[in-house]
């Protein structure tokens, strides 16, 4: 009786054949290139660093993982946080923005497993109705806190806010005096290397200007719906693998 039964199950196969393989090729790739948009979409994508303002935590060329879910079901970037966003507002001149990638390179840019450099990083110093100036004995102030940024920002000469200007009344180096308030659904954001980064502070309008309602002062901010996600870690070079934290100073922030 078994061995009946072994030659009928034998007698049903029909080989697979060049057609069946092709198949079934098509549909795992189909499969891993519609799981590589989900996590793209949803999860987890890939970039690269272009520029040193974000040394020395970021390098040029280093290749970090944004998550995602950190800021699903109402969730908002927090003081403090690496994020990637869209360019809010020609911060990006023509010869900061990175060719685009070509060939094979592409497609897998498109499903989030090339890394692009066509957005900006920058770390989230304040939020939507915070206060944020400069300086207190050479610190960035938030909400009246000053913040012990050394561990994880450049040396500076004189503060750790310097980049202000607006048509010349404020200029790089010094340590002069700004002010902004966050508005609702915005973030004000800066790069570790603060001598090296035009960041919220950089394109931050005049008190004067401010105060009028220009609606160009807008641009220094970076709109909420804008942000990728948060830098999670570095992945290439293999050497500086490393995960992203959130530093400690601003927990002290009110």
């Amino acid at each position: 009786m078994g061995a009946e039964l072994e030659a009928s199950t034998d007698s049903g196969r029909r080989p697979r054949g060049l057609l069946g393989s092709i198949a079934e090729i098509l549909i795992i790739a189909v499969t891993a290139i519609l799981l590589a948009l989900l996590i793209k979409t949803f999860l987890a994508q890939a970039f690269y660093i272009p520029s040193e303002s974000m040394q020395p935590g970021l390098e040029i060329n280093d290749r970090v993982l944004v998550e995602k879910p950190s800021y699903w079901f109402g969730g908002t970037p927090e003081r403090g946080d690496v994020v990637v966003f869209a360019d809010p507002g020609d911060w990006l001149s023509t010869n900061q923005v990175a060719p685009p990638p070509s060939g094979f390179r592409a497609v897998l840019a498109k499903i989030g497993l090339y890394p692009t450099g066509d957005h900006l990083v920058k770390r989230v110093i304040g939020v939507g109705g915070d206060t944020v100036e400069c300086c207190e004995s050479g610190r960035v102030v938030v909400n009246g806190t000053p913040l012990d940024e050394t561990p994880f920002i450049a040396p500076t000469d004189t503060c750790n806010g310097p980049m202000a200007q607006d048509n010349g009344a404020y200029v790089k180096g010094g340590c002069r005096g700004w002010k902004a308030v966050v508005p609702e659904g915005h973030l004000f954001v800066m790069g570790d290397n603060r001598e090296n980064s035009a960041d919220s502070s950089f394109h931050l309008c005049s008190p004067e200007r401010q105060e009028s309602g220009d609606d160009a002062c807008d641009r220094a901010f970076v709109p909420v719906s804008d942000v990728v996600g948060r830098v999670a870690l570095v992945f290439w070079p293999t050497d500086r693998f490393g995960l992203e934290h959130r530093p400690e100073t601003f927990d002290s922030v009110d």
